[in-house]
């Protein structure tokens, strides 16, 4: 029986070979709850390839897929499951996309896994013992000025009043640091941050499969996360604020998280 861990890399780089045969190559894409929220023929049979090679390993083991839904098994172990983070990114043959992968025991986030299949790079993490890019340990970046800071975001499907809401976020936020992205993919934006690539994420409405794995990361990498009312995060938090936590207090204090509805 694979570990853990190798189970994970070895599901994550399989579908990536699902993933690479489709980029540029697709053809229909299906609508889900609106025009901005869809999924490819990639998405479902990379959800299809990771949890066939996860559950030869694991018969028991729970699964909760972006694409499939949850698989409850009545385990003690949850696989959290995004096959393709950057679906829009993907359709238009933008190469920023990446496949997550994590596994919780009891509720708490044990390992996580990132797998860029354009770049190669691949972020794992697990509960306790780091976080690596393609085998070297990684850490969060040192700055501790945002005028220093390259910050990351990302807008749900919605563009209604959350859209409104966090377009003045991000005005507010790209006058007190030095710049900020929106690159279409959070579990990805996360794995930059946990290597220092970034130095902030702030985003709404994300879902457990675009989180778990990168959350992992970044706190394993020294930095970290909070939910909309500065509590400690977690997967089914609805707003997440994640830095290298040198600057955590300070992008606190710019960013409102008191969306209502």
């Amino acid at each position: 029986m694979l570990s853990y861990k190798k189970a994970a890399i070895k599901a994550a780089k399989k579908a990536s070979k699902i993933l690479l045969k489709y980029f540029g190559n697709i053809k229909k894409i299906e609508y889900k709850t609106s025009q901005h929220d869809f999924v490819t023929v990639a998405d479902k049979e990379s959800e299809k390839k990771i949890i066939e090679i996860i559950q030869k390993q694991f018969p028991d083991h729970n699964f909760l897929g972006e694409e499939s839904g949850d698989h409850d098994a009545k385990s003690d172990f949850c696989w959290i499951i995004d096959p393709l983070d950057g679906t829009t990114n993907f359709s238009h043959a933008y190469p920023y996309f990446c496949i997550s992968i994590a596994l919780q025991k009891n509720k708490e986030t044990i390992l996580g896994v990132i797998y860029n299949p354009i770049s190669k790079e691949l972020f794992v993490a697990e509960k306790g013992k780091g976080a690596f890019l393609n085998g070297k340990r990684i850490h969060t970046s040192d700055k501790t000025e945002l005028i220093r800071c390259l910050m990351s975001t990302g807008f749900w499907y919605d563009r209604g009043k959350i859209m409104d809401f966090n377009m003045q976020n991000m005005r507010n936020v790209m006058k007190a640091v030095q710049g900020v992205r929106r690159a279409g993919s959070a579990a990805l934006d996360l794995a930059y941050l946990a290597c220092g690539r970034l130095d902030g994420h702030w985003e709404f409405n994300l879902k457990p499969w675009d989180t778990a794995a990168g959350a992992l990361m970044i706190q394993e990498a020294g930095g970290k996360i909070t939910n909309d009312k500065g509590k400690d995060w977690n997967p089914f938090d609805k707003f997440m604020l994640a830095t290298n936590g040198k600057i955590h207090e300070l992008l606190k204090k710019v960013i409102n998280a008191n969306f209502e509805e």
